[in-house]
């Protein structure tokens, strides 16, 4: 079972956490991003704004989820994004996936969250407390972290 969404308010992490739950799972693993309240550049940030379009956005995360269901031996999976104007230490992301075992669940969530944060088609706004503005590029670090998924 796929959840995907995309949405402007908060999401309740102990109720996805326990919408992965059920017959069978014997591990659930999951992911939550926030906002951080320093930028990239070690600015001190006001807030994060993402930008999506709707029909890309859910339809790569529905293939992104689809291919981790397919990877491994999953249950449930689960995928959040929030978008518009968020601020330090909101919630940002929640990736969750279930398994029989802890060793799929762990590794399909490794496998979401570094596919979101190089492939999933949003774009990134840091708003600094100076009143400047800069949009956000993928990190070198975040890549490597994402090519140990190519097969």
């Amino acid at each position: 079972m796929l959840k995907i969404r995309v949405q402007e308010e908060d999401f309740d992490a102990g109720a996805e956490l326990a919408a992965l739950a059920g017959e069978g799972v014997g591990g659930i693993a999951s992911f939550i991003g926030t906002v951080r309240a320093t930028a990239a550049a070690e600015q001190p940030l006001a807030a994060l704004y993402l930008e999506h379009y709707p029909a890309m956005t859910e339809r790569a995360m529905r293939r992104i989820a689809e291919q981790a269901m397919g990877s491994w031996p999953l249950i449930r999976c689960t995928i959040i994004h929030r978008v518009g104007r968020l601020l330090p230490e909101q919630n940002i992301v929640f990736a969750g996936a279930s398994s029989p075992h802890r060793e799929a669940a762990l590794c399909a969530t490794g496998f979401l969250i570094d596919w979101l944060k190089t492939g999933a088609p949003f774009w990134k706004r840091e708003e600094f407390c100076s009143g400047e503005s800069a949009w956000v590029e993928a990190r070198d670090s975040d890549h490597a972290a994402a090519s140990r998924w190519d097969k």
